[in-house]
């Protein structure tokens, strides 16, 4: 872990109980508003083992930023600082919009755990865009994920889609299509194989040809065997990059917390099994053969291991940070390092599925 990573911990192990005493999204907003000064990063953490590719892209290691952390590309700049991989910014949208009514994000300590029903809050695509082409003038020694999604008030979503996909493309090392946050109502159809199909094609239709980028879907944890097999089945006939599995989950398991009934996506620590799982089924449904990015519940090299061994190429986290620190991309980065030492392989990348059933 990096002088900078490990120093910021330090500080944040100290703030974390006035942190944790404060709203959950006036936290977050401070911690942004405190990261976007700090300079930008030049290097990346990585090495031989830690290195690979997916849909043509070299990821210097493969622990990324989740979207929701930057949806308005503010601090992009100095996360590679703290040891990730790559970046991904979003839910941007072609409008700002406000989103759903506050409160709308709830720490839930004793789960380490999190819900939200934040509604694509965000600047709007144009503003992010100016942040993201001064970021690409001075460089960024990452690569850059833009997700993208619709106005809760749109007549059409599938042209959002495709309006997001011409305006970000050219700013993008990849695009996320993110139709599964539960906090937009009817979002999650989009899901469906149809929908889907008719989704995808004017996502591809509007991507400039000179600066077409791989696509990347992100699925909820939420499906039944038989999506999983239909979003396979189009993944493969459009093309699709990679899938993100998953977002956050509806389901409530057992919780402590006092926020245990609110309304909204939870994250964290109680999501690991049914996202460890999601991975294991399109792993299985895709014969091996379509790329996946591990997303949620992750707070350990452990936990990142278990999901590359599952078949996950890369993982992405968010809400363990609140909790482990923001140099946690570093320690599971030089973590799986050493976990893949153990077990024999040359490079992470050789794990990717050989532990999956």
């Amino acid at each position: 872990m990096s002088l900078f990573a490990s120093l910021t911990d330090s500080a944040y192990a100290l703030v974390r109980p006035i942190v944790h005493a404060t709203d959950g999204e006036a936290a977050h907003n401070l911690t942004l508003s405190a990261l976007q000064p700090l300079p930008r990063a030049r290097h990346a953490l990585t090495s031989p083992v830690l290195a690979t590719e997916l849909a043509g892209l070299k990821f210097p290691n493969p622990v990324g930023l989740a979207p929701g952390f930057d949806k308005d590309a503010r601090v992009a700049h100095v996360m590679p600082h703290f040891g990730f991989g790559f970046v991904e910014v979003g839910t941007l949208t072609p409008l700002p919009q406000e989103g759903n009514p506050r409160p709308r994000l709830f720490r839930l300590v004793e789960d380490q755990a999190v819900i939200n029903r934040m509604g694509f809050n965000n600047g709007g695509q144009e503003k992010a865009a100016e942040r993201i082409a001064c970021l690409r003038r001075y460089g960024l020694p990452v690569p850059l994920g833009i997700n993208i999604g619709a106005n809760k008030d749109s007549a059409d979503r599938i042209a959002d889609y495709a309006k997001g996909a011409a305006a970000m493309a050219p700013l993008a090392d990849y695009l996320t299509v993110n139709i599964s946050s539960p906090n937009t109502p009817g979002l999650r159809a989009l899901q469906d194989k149809g929908a889907l199909e008719a989704l995808l094609d004017g996502v591809a239709a509007a991507q400039p040809a000179a600066a077409a980028k791989p696509v990347f879907l992100k699925v909820a944890p939420d499906l039944e065997p038989a999506d999983i097999d239909d979003i396979v089945a189009v993944a493969f006939d459009k093309g699709l990059a990679a899938v993100i599995v998953s977002n956050t989950t509806i389901v409530r398991p057992a919780l402590a917390s006092r926020h245990a009934e609110e309304a909204g996506g939870l994250s964290g620590a109680p999501l690991a099994g049914l996202a460890l799982q999601r991975v294991r089924d399109f792993h299985s449904a895709s014969g091996g053969k379509l790329p996946i990015v591990a997303a949620g519940g992750i707070a350990s090299p452990e936990q990142a291991w278990e999901r590359i061994r599952a078949g996950a190429s890369l993982v992405q986290i968010y809400s363990a940070m609140i909790y482990e620190g923001p140099g946690l991309a570093g320690r599971i980065a030089h973590g799986l390092e050493k976990l893949a030492a153990r077990d024999g392989f040359a490079r992470v990348s050789d794990a990717v599925g050989t532990g999956a059933a």
